[in-house]
């Protein structure tokens, strides 16, 4: 196993941790696409809530642009060189209740459509031991190009819904190679620490 390469966090303000290797490896139930050590963090409001939910959102898809974090900037969250950036696909409905459980049906057909189905927007920044994989940004939001430098805290996109996700939401691994087909995962701490499952994180930069 590679070692652990440590990052800044990504994002300004609250955000929730969630499906973290600091409660299970692999994160997400899977080691395909490399995404052992991957976290997904929630952005949250300054109560740490997301999006209230109501008897409507139980039973009807609702617009992303109703959560807190839809369209909150994502930053560089280490020193690198893009090697990828791809925001043409759109930022579809977001699904909780009753729509999330025929969303969640077809989670294996997107699987085997690839990367892309699977992260939808997203940034590669190699830094040199390890590529840093930033996932479900905002279509459009964009902002860096294949081959520019970046430091810690430079503004790669914008949170977004595109690819698998059931809400607005920022996906980070690390893996040791650009091509996820064939990449391992590596672990990776933030500051020195990996944030537990389910904790609000504060990035101290607010």
């Amino acid at each position: 196993m590679s070692a652990a390469v440590d990052l800044h966090y990504p994002f300004d303000g609250r955000w929730l941790t969630q499906n973290s290797p600091a409660d299970r490896v692999p994160s997400h139930g899977t080691v395909l696409f490399a995404a052992s050590y991957a976290i997904d963090f929630v952005p949250v409001d300054d109560t740490g809530r997301t999006a209230p939910i109501s008897l409507r959102s139980l039973v009807r898809s609702e617009s992303p642009d109703r959560f807190p974090g839809f369209g909150r900037p994502v930053l560089a969250p280490v020193e690198g060189v893009i090697v990828a950036a791809h925001d043409a696909e759109g930022d579809h409905a977001v699904h909780r209740g009753l729509p999330s459980v025929g969303y969640a049906l077809t989670q294996r057909s997107r699987a085997t459509q690839g990367w892309v189905a699977l992260a939808g927007n997203h940034v590669f920044i190699d830094a040199g031991g390890a590529v840093i994989v930033l996932c479900h940004l905002q279509q459009d939001s964009v902002c860096v190009e294949v081959g520019q430098k970046v430091r810690p805290g430079d503004m790669l996109g914008r949170c977004g819904n595109s690819g698998n996700s059931t809400e607005p939401h920022l996906h980070l691994q690390a893996m040791d190679r650009s091509d996820v087909e064939r990449a391992r995962a590596v672990p990776f701490t933030l500051r020195g620490s990996l944030p537990p499952n389910g904790v609000v994180v504060d990035s101290g930069k607010v």
